[in-house]
């Protein structure tokens, strides 16, 4: 049975709601009125060996750090790592669990790429960035493992608007620039395992950069680089841009967020057969309303 099969049998049975945690968006009310976040230059002074730029140079620079505000993360359904055993928390740990395992399995079952995992959706506004911060803050809770969340929703980023991070140099500026290492624009924060790379500054051809060979490359160099790392993208929606779809077919792992009672079966299998060449993906059922009033975060409306 195809992975297409598969998925709508689980949509038309209504078992998609019990193999993958549902999850109330608290992200997609967030109003932009954040206080801004410092970020701030930290010793020591890094040595950077700059492996895309064409000629081999060596660098140093000071790395990044951004102070999350915990309470505010909180405020607006956001893991973090001060809280309590959640509805939230625990839902992350169910979803996190197979894309760990698939992401450094070795021998014949091995997944190509198998630390890349992309979260995207097939539309606009289901839910995909909140998603992907927390499943970047879940899997940072790991004792083994560290996490880099990449956002590459470059059209329309929102994990700046989430986290309270400015308009630094990102993913853009790295494509566009061969001597920009990405030591270079790397954030890290107050969470130990956690670094992000930002969309950066915006381009009239962001979306193209995205399916161009630079990002091929980049890729390729993420996978070699940073292999005992998770990698999570942002990516955007699968069904408004090729570009996401480009990026899909070059990812490990793909973890689909599927908005309740609001996105058609159709619109599911449309997606899926536009990402049928990956073998490992995984759909969260989003945005359902089943949670008691006993959770600690505060649900929103839907933008």
């Amino acid at each position: 049975m195809s992975i297409i099969e598969k998925a709508a049998a689980k949509l038309d049975s209504q078992i998609l709601k019990d193999d993958v945690s549902i999850i109330e968006n608290a992200a997609n009310k967030l109003d932009g009125k954040h206080d801004s976040t410092a970020i701030e230059n930290i010793a020591p002074v890094d040595t950077i060996t700059k492996s895309r730029a064409s000629n081999t140079e060596t660098k140093l620079i000071k790395p990044k750090r951004l102070a999350l505000n915990f309470s505010k993360l909180r405020h607006y359904g956001i893991i973090t790592p001060e809280d309590k055993k959640t509805t939230i928390t625990e839902q992350f740990r169910v979803i996190k669990r197979p894309l760990l395992m698939n992401s450094f399995s070795k021998g014949a079952g091995a997944i190509k790429n198998g630390n890349l995992i992309m979260v995207s959706s097939s539309l606009a506004g289901e839910g995909k960035s909140f998603c992907a911060v927390n499943l970047a803050m879940s899997i940072a809770m790991e004792m083994d493992h560290t996490v880099l969340l990449v956002d590459a929703d470059v059209a329309r980023p929102m994990i700046p608007k989430i986290l309270g991070l400015g308009t630094d140099k990102g993913l853009l500026d790295v494509l566009l620039d061969d001597k920009l290492d990405l030591s270079e624009v790397l954030i890290k924060t107050n969470i130990e395992k956690l670094s992000i790379l930002t969309a950066g500054s915006q381009h009239p051809n962001a979306n193209e950069l995205l399916a161009s060979q630079t990002m091929g490359l980049l890729l390729k160099e993420l996978v070699h680089r940073y292999e005992d790392r998770i990698i999570i993208f942002d990516s955007p929606p699968l069904l408004l841009t090729s570009e996401a779809r480009v990026m899909a077919s070059q990812m490990g792992q793909i973890v689909l967020v599927v908005e309740a009672e609001k996105t058609t079966q159709q619109t599911v299998r449309e997606t899926l057969r536009q990402i049928e060449s990956c073998e490992a993906v995984n759909l969260v059922y989003n945005k359902a309303k089943s949670f008691s009033e006993q959770d600690s975060y505060v649900p929103y409306e839907p933008y």
